[in-house]
């Protein structure tokens, strides 16, 4: 499967963003759907997963609420809505696509367990 993210920009402090992710050459609906970021001279962190039919989720710590990730297998998309976003939220936004099989969505949240990654989007949070 081959991944395309869109949606990053600027924004200031306490601004929204919505973040999408299209699949394209897979069955999308095998695969549990993940969103990671990176930050310069940091490594890459999980933010967000669903499951494969979008009845589970798992979110890190840090989202506290603010962000939602949700897909719609019709249309091979998954998206990540970013509220009151902070200047720390700046990064590089990847999506991901890992085979979800028997494993729970919560036990998800590490790049290794996703088989392909989408070329990234930028997002930046002025203060």
């Amino acid at each position: 499967v081959q991944l395309q993210a869109s949606g990053g920009g600027l924004v200031q402090a306490g601004e929204s963003l919505r973040l999408s992710c299209t699949a394209s050459g897979g069955t999308f609906s095998l695969y549990a759907m993940g969103w990671f970021r990176q930050a310069p001279g940091k490594e890459r962190e999980f933010v967000a997963a669903i499951s494969v039919l979008g009845h589970g989720t798992k979110y890190a710590g840090f989202v506290k609420s603010r962000f939602t990730i949700d897909r719609d297998n019709a249309k091979n998309t998954v998206t990540l809505q970013m509220n009151s976003l902070k200047p720390e939220d700046s990064a590089v936004y990847y999506c991901a696509a890992g085979i979800q099989g028997t494993r729970s969505i919560w036990t998800m949240t590490r790049g290794e367990l996703f088989d392909a990654w989408g070329q990234g989007t930028l997002v930046t949070v002025s203060s």
